[in-house]
């Protein structure tokens, strides 16, 4: 495949604008170093590791590829002080950020010469963003999975909202697992797009082989948006989520939901396999993911696909 020359691509020292999200329970070193090896910006996701348990995936991702990969961090992390630190030691040169404020740790990366990209789901947080000195945002649409933003702004609408609010680069997320929707991506002010759901479905990625085809079985409105009253999560229909909606119909206050998600309720889902109970974060872009495929091949079809669009739509 032939490299590709934009601000993205010269930003992360990559070949192709397309980063993989860093997924918690989804995006350990074997995701992140093959999706790096492939040409597109792998990311190790920090938010389902203990401090060790990254450094041992930052050792691992080092040894596996010589091409530039970075860590995802949600800053509301409780040991975020040791992840950063640990991120510092191993001389990573890519961070991503998310849930939370980026002046907090931006500063801090960028004297150790890190590029910081920091996760918004709004234009008044892209500007924020770029206030403390990030190199670029993701802007993530409501159809995203995981933790959302409470605006529940879609794609189409953020993505253009974001480009026209900052003059640092554009990631665009949230619905992503084709080259026809990072050329829509592209044509709505984005310079990259992050992928998320369709990297899951892959056997790099280290969630539940369970999980996995419970995405590809995936059909439209299987997802939903819960847990409003905590953080906005987007999940796949199953007991738990239904339990969710029940309790949240019924008028839990945010006591009894935190009580009702208990402890590890996400890694019982996607890393355990636990169907009916566990927390299973996935996008509403699961309704087109049919099948588990290598993360290279992956990445060789959506960027091959982007190309032909963009071919028939200049002809």
């Amino acid at each position: 495949m032939t490299a590709f020359d934009n601000r993205i691509t010269r930003l992360f020292g990559v070949q192709y604008p397309i980063v993989q999200a860093g997924m918690i329970w989804a995006s350990g070193w074997r995701l992140a170093s093959a999706v790096s090896n492939a040409g597109g910006l792998g990311l190790l996701g920090s938010g389902s590791m203990y401090p060790e348990v990254l450094r041992e995936h930052i050792v691992k991702c080092k040894a596996a590829t010589t091409r530039p990969f970075g860590v995802n961090v949600p800053l509301l992390y409780p040991d975020i002080e040791k992840h950063i630190s640990i991120i510092i030691e191993e001389g990573v040169k890519i961070v991503f950020t998310s849930a939370g404020n980026p002046k907090t740790w931006t500063p801090l990366l960028k004297e150790h010469g890190i590029t910081v990209v920091h996760v918004v789901s709004s234009s008044k947080f892209a500007a924020k963003s770029q206030e403390a000195g990030a190199d670029a945002v993701v802007a993530e649409g409501f159809e995203a999975g995981g933790h959302n933003g409470r605006e529940e702004t879609t794609t189409m609408v953020l993505v253009p909202a974001v480009a026209d609010a900052v003059t640092i680069p554009v990631i665009a997320a949230g619905g992503i697992s084709s080259g026809r929707a990072m050329a829509a991506a592209f044509a709505l002010g984005a310079s990259g797009v992050q992928v998320g759901s369709r990297f899951v479905a892959t056997p790099e990625a280290s969630s539940h082989i369970h999980f996995k085809e419970a995405v590809v079985g995936a059909k439209e409105g299987d997802t939903m948006l819960s847990l409003k009253q905590l953080t906005p999560v987007r999940l796949l229909k199953n007991a738990f989520a239904e339990a969710v909606r029940n309790a949240e119909l019924s008028g839990a206050q945010k006591e009894q939901l935190i009580t009702l998600l208990g402890r590890g309720r996400s890694k019982r889902g996607m890393f355990e396999g636990d169907l009916a109970e566990g927390e299973l974060e996935i996008g509403q872009v699961s309704a087109l993911i049919d099948r588990i495929q290598p993360a290279g091949e992956v990445l060789q079809e959506i960027w091959e696909e982007f190309n032909l669009v963009r071919k028939r739509l200049g002809e």
